[in-house]
């Protein structure tokens, strides 16, 4: 039995006992009502066929998201190193920006553009890497992910978008981005994952696993990009709003995290019906890690699989930088500095 399939089967069977278990409970008590809360019929996890369909065509497309090459990154240095060889570089910037500077030979493309594009317009394996640069680099890294997850297995995101090429781009974008303004609001108290409750439900009505992956993928396209990153203005507003994922290492989520945050490893969630069934359906999901792009690698993946997940913009580094910056060489913090940035140059047009 293949690793998916492992498990699937696994997981389907670890969601089907936690709610028999949880209807057994139920049943115990003195018969006071008031001693045990009623457990409602409809709490059964949800694995719907579409789903398990979608998980089995995704591992024979190489299960990326529990493969080595997940998150897909590169560093602007090597992309440089690399300019005039057998790469090419799409700029997902607005035009205005493409325009007023980028990477020689990078082309421009919008993120709807994508799927057309690498069908008609260029033969994708014929370069040895296709690099997604953007501002700073968390929407290449959904855009990578869902690329990757659709076999181009040849697909980067440059790390810190063009805040790592140039540091004029630094300056206007990761370097304001930088605050610590919540660290005073940090909790360290560990948050349990829930109990499994079900899946989103994809309807969309198809019967095969390839032609759901088909049309999950040209649905997130479709739908673009206005809604796949959130601030942390927003999720401080008020974090019991949200469902919130942190994706970082135990140490580092004991020394702080966002209130009410539950701690998932990436590495035994995604693909993982047990634990994807614990993510609650009626919320928006917000998926973070220490810059971001680990958590917009991830938050595709929820996405295609019908969660409401947003990736938050530039991690830890949007709320505790200081901090980061202060044990940086305890716990192997990543907070951004311009010594990450580059002198590069760039082409107008």
């Amino acid at each position: 039995m293949s690793n998916m399939k492992n498990r699937l089967f696994i997981g389907i069977v670890a969601v089907t006992l936690v709610s028999l278990m949880v209807a057994a409970c139920a049943g115990k008590g003195t018969g006071n009502k008031k001693d045990a809360p009623a457990v409602s019929e409809t709490a059964t996890p949800v694995i719907d066929q579409e789903t398990i369909l979608l998980l089995k065509d995704l591992e024979e497309r190489g299960d990326y998201v529990n493969s080595q090459y997940f998150p897909s990154l590169i560093k602007a240095s090597i992309v440089y190193e690399e300019l005039g060889e057998n790469n090419l570089v799409i700029d997902l910037r607005a035009a205005n920006q493409y325009s007023a500077g980028h990477i020689e030979g990078a082309v421009s493309k919008q993120f709807g553009e994508l799927p057309d594009y690498f069908e008609k317009g260029i033969k994708p394996f014929e370069y040895d890497r296709i690099i997604l640069v953007c501002d700073d680099g968390q929407l290449s890294s959904y855009t990578t992910s869902l690329l990757r997850m659709m076999g181009y297995g040849n697909v980067f995101a440059m790390r810190w978008g063009m805040g790592g090429w140039n540091n004029r781009y630094a300056g206007t974008g990761w370097m304001h981005g930088l605050s610590s303004k919540y660290e005073d609001r940090l909790e360290v108290s560990t948050n349990e994952t829930p109990a499994p409750a079900g899946m989103p439900v994809l309807g969309t009505g198809l019967q095969t696993g390839s032609e759901i992956s088909d049309a999950r993928f040209r649905k997130l396209f479709e739908q673009g990009t206005e809604n796949i990153i959130i601030t942390v203005d927003e999720v401080f507003a008020d974090p019991s709003e949200f469902f919130v994922i942190n994706l970082e290492r135990k140490d580092k989520y004991d020394a702080g995290h966002i209130p009410g945050a539950v701690r998932y490893k990436s590495e035994a969630t995604l693909g993982f019906p047990d634990m994807m069934a614990t993510i609650p359906t009626d919320k928006i999901t917000v998926v973070y890690c220490g810059t971001g792009h680990n958590s917009a690698f991830a938050s595709a993946f929820l996405r295609l699989f019908g969660y409401d997940a947003r990736t938050l913009k530039y991690g830890n580094n949007s709320f505790m930088y200081n901090k980061m910056t202060e044990e940086r060489s305890i716990l192997s913090w990543l907070p951004f500095t311009l010594e990450e940035s580059n002198d590069f140059p760039v082409v107008k047009k």
